[in-house]
């Protein structure tokens, strides 16, 4: 079904605070976590050089004050190529904003992204739901799937403690502005015992200027599973309005639950990114949590993930791919808090143009920690001479009784692998294209999704050019 909302304002003012409360259909005590957030918001300026997290973020071009406008849904267009291609949900390309807010599939992509259908999926454009559904038999075993003002509701007890509780909604100007101004935000709730076949799928878009500062909370309760698609898609180009996404995802992992967690970002080139993502994983619950960076003008986002009980795991798989003056800036965080715990994290990263990645990545030990396994690398491939990767792995480690290592690798393409491959008939850009895919298998082969893993080799099979 679809739901028509009050616009959001993306003014980060007083003014704006106002309008959306007097707007909100969430519960009372969501919106007093908005006046908190804001009242934080007014203390804070944007992050700085001197915060180790952004000191490789040029934030000089960002100006909040040109975000101080949303369109509500009746004055936006409705051209054929309202967003970018979207890689789980379908070419969005192809169909207009009506048909989108109708609910129709975006080719085949939407009804085949995993395993042949959805147990449910969540749309969004410029920060207003659009369509929402819900597998019934799921809904009558008590999974809750939909708007955080319906679900919020609903189901307060099991999800009051965990609506931004999770992340830190005032640690940094960003993280404040959208807990004060979040709208078009999806929560999942997944009771005791269930567990969900068919994967569920959430996508934000945005138009050329516009603005999205959704939300994301997946809750699964003890021996739960589920698979959560999350995507982001749109915006305009370098050269125009372009787009702003503020947003956050905040995932708990009940004992014994297992979740496997997909995020795609694939914003069009235009776009500002900023972005809190963190997970919480429970006793024996086990986490396969899937990152991919393929868009944005700069994208600067925090990805933690908290081992909480004994004997609870994470694998965290990232796939990033830069072009032109792209800069992608990812902060990782293995937080062992509890023994008998293991994480095992892999970035890897392809660099075209004069693009930048960033990755700094810490792998933490609590004192109570013994017996942690803890595993992270990162690896970049540059396809050009401008590119350039930032590798910062490290240890902070409290605790007497571990194995943690880490890695980090960065380099050019062999250039005998390139004359090999045009040596037997392949052009300049499909030698690279086999180069980049080898270089990637590795991350792809981690990836039990078979769809998801095809559909992020074919995003960045289409984008490589030849080699400089």
């Amino acid at each position: 079904m679809s739901t028509a909302t009050a616009s959001p304002h993306a003014a980060f003012d007083a003014a704006s605070l106002d309008r959306v409360l007097a707007a909100s259909s969430l519960p009372a005590w969501a919106n007093d976590l908005r006046r908190t957030a804001f009242t934080r918001l007014a203390s804070l300026g944007l992050p700085d050089r001197r915060d180790e997290n952004w000191m490789r973020t040029d934030l000089r071009a960002f100006k909040p004050q040109a975000w101080g406008r949303s369109r509500p849904p009746a004055a936006m267009p409705a051209p054929d190529g309202l967003l970018a291609p979207a890689i789980l949900s379908g070419d969005l390309a192809a169909e207009s904003y009506a048909d989108f807010e109708r609910g129709r599939p975006a080719g085949d992509g939407a009804r085949d992204a995993v395993s042949g259908r959805l147990a449910g999926r969540l749309a969004s454009i410029d920060g207003h739901v659009v369509r929402h559904d819900l597998d019934a038999a799921l809904a009558a075993k008590g999974v809750a799937f939909g708007p955080a003002d319906e679900v919020l509701a609903s189901h307060e007890e099991a999800l009051r403690s965990h609506w931004f509780r999770v992340i830190d909604p005032g640690c940094d100007w960003f993280a404040a502005a959208h807990a004060a101004f979040h709208a078009a935000s999806a929560v999942l709730y997944v009771p005791p015992g269930v567990r969900i076949a068919d994967p569920l799928h959430v996508i934000a878009g945005i138009t050329d200027g516009g603005v999205d500062t959704s939300h994301v909370l997946v809750v699964l309760g003890e021996g739960a599973e589920a698979t959560v698609l999350t995507e982001t898609a749109g915006g305009g180009p370098v050269g125009t309005a372009g787009g702003l996404h503020v947003g956050g995802t905040e995932i708990v992992v009940g004992r014994g639950a297992f979740l496997r967690m997909v995020n795609l970002q694939n914003w069009n080139t235009g776009v500002w990114h900023f972005a809190r993502q963190k997970a919480v994983v429970h006793a024996d619950a086990r986490l396969q949590w899937t990152l991919g960076a393929l868009g944005s003008r700069l994208s600067q986002v925090a990805q933690d993930v908290a081992l909480a009980g004994r004997g609870a795991s994470a694998q965290v798989n990232g796939v990033m791919f830069t072009e032109g003056r792209q800069q992608l800036v990812y902060n990782t965080l293995q937080h062992h808090e509890a023994p008998g715990c293991s994480s095992d994290l892999l970035y890897k990263g392809a660099l075209q143009g004069r693009s930048r990645l960033v990755w700094r990545g810490m792998i933490k030990v609590d004192k109570a920690a013994q017996k942690t396994d803890g595993y992270q690398r990162n690896d970049n491939l540059m396809l050009s001479t401008e590119a350039r990767a930032d590798s910062i792995p490290g240890l902070e480690i409290e605790a007497d009784d571990v194995r943690c290592t880490h890695g980090a690798t960065s380099g050019r393409v062999d250039a005998e692998q390139i004359f090999y491959a045009r040596a037997r008939g392949l052009s300049a850009e499909e030698a690279a294209r086999l180069v980049v895919a080898g270089f990637f298998q590795q991350v792809f082969d981690r990836i039990t999704i078979p769809q998801v893993r095809e559909a992020l080799a074919k995003a960045i099979g289409g984008r490589i050019h030849r080699i400089a």
